[in-house]
């Protein structure tokens, strides 16, 4: 017997009792509410498939929300936190939420966009003189057959939008295994307690790994994003996200560490043979306090918050009466930028998958997938610990899965979805 299943034998028991909560996740004082556009009895499937996840020991809790015009139709609690504290999973459960911060991060940026106080098609260069001197690097053979890399001028600036889409040609090092990537893991970007102003400066030493503008690449556009708001606005990046977004949404546990430690007993944890060997994209221990306000991967946050942040969007930048974004704006954030006709590549690592092209911050999906009902216009995204979201303005309604699971998160994002989707009525 693996050390996974005797796991969640010794908690199976634990996980039968603990109580369903319900509380309100994106809208004040809202019940849940039955709707008239699901089939309840298949809206259970998915606590089955949740509840079977843990009994097979392949993740020791969750919390899901489905929410429809407004309202949560479906809010469960499933499992702990943690199979050593054995705490139950609530609705008040923090999480790490990795590259979910990217979209609070691209639309505090758009909000900057929206005040007129930057620009799509700026340079970077122009708010990080640092990134005037970009080179990008080619990997050639010379020749005794060895590859090397050659540095090459930009063919153009990197601008705000590249930033935005990922195709700035700044990448991670945390996977793949070209000669580019590999500088990026072994340079010395995360040493020390830095902040976002000594971030950009290291990472604008480091070579780009194609030219901007001609594939998307995933990795820490959004960390120099979060730089430009800093230079920008004149605050730090958390400070103007408390001030324009957080606070004003009633996202206030969102942030980038827990600085009380009497909250860490409410941190979600994985399962233990299910975790980083290595911090991923510069973060570690979300308790420990740091400079660094990764606007990439830093954020953690509960599925109260993030509901109401994915409730403001649907509802076209309003949320409780307050404008926080124009309506315009998130349609420009959730329509693709990347399409045939931008010429932008799609390489080994297109996470974003077949169907789908990339916004402002989001995937989006263009085409239905065959043999599933997964709507076009829908816009996603994830975190590489295991939280995950998508928004279906079509059907009026979000989905929000926060576990801790890195190994299992695709699986079940896909599988959980199809289920909502099967629940869904015509």
């Amino acid at each position: 017997m693996t050390r996974r299943y005797s796991v969640a034998a010794a908690f199976a028991l634990l996980i039968l009792a603990v109580a369903v909560g319900r509380p309100n996740a994106g809208n004040a004082e809202a019940p849940l509410q039955v709707s008239a556009g699901f089939s309840q009895p298949k809206l259970q499937r998915v606590g089955d498939y949740i509840r079977n996840e843990i009994a097979t020991g392949k993740i020791p809790g969750a919390v899901v929300l489905i929410q429809q015009h407004g309202h949560p139709v479906y809010f469960e609690n499933f499992g702990v936190r943690s199979v050593e504290s054995m705490l139950p999973m609530t609705a008040d459960t923090i999480f790490r939420l990795y590259s979910m911060s990217k979209p609070i991060t691209s639309v505090a940026a758009m909000m900057l966009v929206d005040d007129g106080k930057l620009g799509l098609d700026d340079a970077v260069a122009k708010y990080i003189p640092a990134f005037a001197g970009a080179k990008v690097s080619v990997e050639k053979r010379g020749e005794d057959g060895k590859s090397e890399l050659v540095l090459e001028p930009l063919n153009r600036p990197i601008t705000i939008e590249d930033l935005l889409r990922h195709t700035s040609g700044l990448t991670y090092g945390f996977y793949g295994d070209s000669a580019v990537r590999k500088l990026y893991a072994n340079s010395d970007l995360f040493e020390g307690d830095f902040d976002n102003a000594q971030f950009v400066e290291r990472i604008a030493k480091l070579p780009l790994a194609e030219q901007p503008g001609t594939l998307w690449d995933y990795g820490h556009s959004t960390d120099v994003l979060g730089r430009v708001i800093e230079v920008v606005s004149g605050q730090s990046l958390f400070a103007f996200e408390k001030q324009r977004l957080l606070d004003p949404l009633g996202m206030t546990e969102t942030v980038f560490y827990v600085a009380d430690a009497a909250k860490r007993p409410r941190i979600a944890e994985p399962m233990p043979d299910d975790r980083f060997v290595s911090p991923v994209a510069g973060i570690r221990d979300p308790m420990t306090p740091r400079a660094w306000e990764s606007g990439g991967a830093g954020m953690v946050g509960t599925i109260g918050d993030y509901a109401r942040f994915l409730q403001m969007l649907l509802n076209g930048g309003t949320f409780e009466g307050r404008r926080y974004i124009k309506a315009e704006t998130i349609a420009l954030m959730t329509s693709d930028h990347i399409g045939p006709e931008t010429k932008i590549a799609r390489g080994q690592f297109y996470f974003p998958g077949a169907n789908s092209g990339f916004g402002l911050g989001f995937a989006v999906r263009t085409s239905t997938p065959p043999n599933v009902a997964w709507p076009t216009g829908e816009y996603r995204w994830d975190g590489v610990a295991g939280t995950f979201f998508f928004v279906d303005p079509n059907d009026d309604m979000f989905t929000i899965c926060m576990m801790q699971s890195p190994s299992q998160r695709g699986r079940i994002q896909t599988e959980l979805k199809a289920l909502i989707y099967e629940a869904l009525k015509d």
